[in-house]
């Protein structure tokens, strides 16, 4: 998903694959879908004996349910634990085990639910009995089995992700181990184990406090996005707040999952050295049997008009920089593709206009970049900016050097030279994506999921070449406003007065500067 790392803007080092090529892949590239609802997605690549598998589904974290956030996200932790076949020493044993778990943890929330009522030396006890319990079960476990079978097999570029509208799973085999993808994924989906659960629960709230309570950037940014965000599920951190990540149960993941994890909601790309017959014939065969279920609901909540800028200031002992976030339109809008060629205008690495003003030019900025989409694009979100001062200079100045910019950008359609550069930037940046089977994979399973269409790739060339210069000329005008604005200062300790918002950048006599 586009724009989750504020500072993760590199290109892959692949080859580029020639734009005819590009046309030749579309060609290539088939579907269908089981009477179930799950659908498939395959573009054969014979060059070299490899397939790339990709599994989305539609749900990540808006779709935590209150007080249960970080439920989404556990399911990222729990996607290797195995099958009921695979990694365990005894599964019948063990899922009593499991059972037995639950039953503990029942009467100790039980006890713990009655509040000052409580009997403290039974909690203390059942609290007992549940480690004890847990102990039992993890070890009925073969920790490790099932990664361990990909890896003997060849298998590599294992992933497992959620973000906020979606739960990615990923890897690549030698062709002639296809088959095995379809057994464990279709054991996976069809039978999930969820072991090891709170052994993994533990981990994603220690996931929490290194990647967002350790890291200053991170932590600025889930204060913008609970600040922009008031209403809309956008404003919960992926992991799940601290508060309800110890709470979660393994029977919160089964119901989850069989809310969301239905064939229906479910995308399966696969690229490389296979033929669509015979992924038809294994996809019947291993997820024919999946049961169809009704889709589960949209997330229907949304954030209500913003009236005003939003300032907000973060005490943290680090060098003071800034996050601006804008309120924009989400992927479905017109404007989409023209913010994403502003993206690029702005902070396509060294050629980027902030680059070119804030750091080189004008050296306010120690780093100065721009992210199109935050946290993704399935509903209206945040073109974000991070600006780091240099050396003796402050986050007033740069900010006022970055309405400066964005001024100018509203003032008159951008240079046509520019406007070419950046476009060229962005066909360079599509072409590195698809020269690997794995990236290949992931895209189109998000242009399905996401658009009906895994099509809208193969446009989104033409789309692009269309822009012109007016177009981001109009755009600037319409998002960059202090009425959308949120804005994150980090401050030092004992330092929490909010710099004041730059004022606007006033036109001069004799036009646009």
């Amino acid at each position: 998903m586009r724009g989750l790392h504020l500072c993760s803007l590199l290109l892959s080092a692949v080859p580029l694959v020639p734009a005819q090529e590009f046309q030749e892949l579309q060609k290539k590239t088939s579907e269908f879908t089981l009477p179930n609802g799950l659908h498939f997605i395959v573009l054969e690549r014979h060059e070299a004996p490899v397939v790339s598998f990709h599994t989305w589904v539609n749900v990540g974290s808006i779709h935590d349910p209150a007080g249960g956030t970080g439920i989404a996200h556990m399911f990222e932790h729990l996607a290797l634990k195995g099958t009921e076949t695979i990694g365990s020493r005894n599964w019948p044993e063990e899922k009593k085990a499991l059972d037995a778990v639950e039953e503990a943890y029942d009467r100790l929330e039980a006890e713990a639910n009655k509040g000052v009522k409580a009997d403290r030396a039974r909690v203390d006890l059942l609290r007992s009995q549940l480690r004890v319990a847990t102990d039992s079960a993890q070890r009925l476990a073969a920790s490790g089995e099932y990664l361990r079978l990909i890896e003997e097999n060849g298998g590599a570029n294992l992933s497992a992700a959620t973000s906020t509208s979606a739960t990615q799973y990923s890897y690549s085999l030698p062709s002639n181990r296809t088959e095995l993808w379809f057994l464990l994924e279709s054991q996976r989906l069809t039978h999930p184990v969820f072991r090891e659960f709170y052994k993994e629960r533990d981990g994603a709230l220690e996931e929490y406090r290194q990647r967002v309570e350790a890291n200053p950037q991170s932590r600025a940014l889930a204060e913008l996005m609970s600040g922009a965000f008031r209403a809309h599920a956008y404003g919960h951190p992926t992991w799940g707040w601290p508060s309800d990540i110890p709470n979660l149960r393994r029977t919160h993941a089964q119901a989850f999952f069989d809310r969301y994890y239905v064939p229906g909601n479910i995308t399966i790309a696969i690229v490389g050295d296979v033929t669509t017959a015979d992924v038809k014939r294994l996809a019947e065969r291993y997820f024919g049997p999946m049961a169809a279920k009704p889709l589960p609901p949209l997330a229907a909540t949304e954030e209500p008009a913003q009236n005003g800028p939003r300032n907000l200031t973060l005490e943290m002992p680090t060098q003071p920089f800034t996050l601006i976030g804008y309120k924009r339109p989400s992927q479905y809008d017109k404007d989409d593709l023209t913010l994403d060629l502003i993206q690029i205008l702005l902070s396509q690495g060294r050629t980027g206009l902030l680059y070119d003003d804030l750091v080189r030019d004008k050296r306010l900025a120690q780093q100065a970049a721009a992210v199109a989409t935050v946290p993704d694009g399935c509903y209206p979100n945040l073109f974000v900016f991070l600006l780091i001062p240099a050396q003796g200079h402050t986050v007033e100045e740069n900010q006022r050097a970055l309405e400066d910019l964005l001024q100018r950008l509203k003032s008159a359609p951008v240079d046509a030279q520019l406007l070419a550069r950046a476009k060229a930037q962005g066909r360079a940046n599509l072409m590195r994506r698809i020269a690997g089977n794995r990236e290949l994979a992931a895209m189109l399973a998000s242009q399905s999921a996401n658009y009906g269409d895994w099509r809208k790739l193969f446009t989104s060339l033409d789309d692009l070449n269309r822009l012109k210069g007016e177009d981001v000329q109009r755009a600037a005008t319409r998002y960059f406003v202090a009425t959308g604005r949120t804005t994150v200062y980090s401050v030092p300790p004992g330092q929490s007065n909010a710099p004041p918002a730059p004022k606007p950048a006033e036109r001069r006599p004799g036009g646009p500067q």
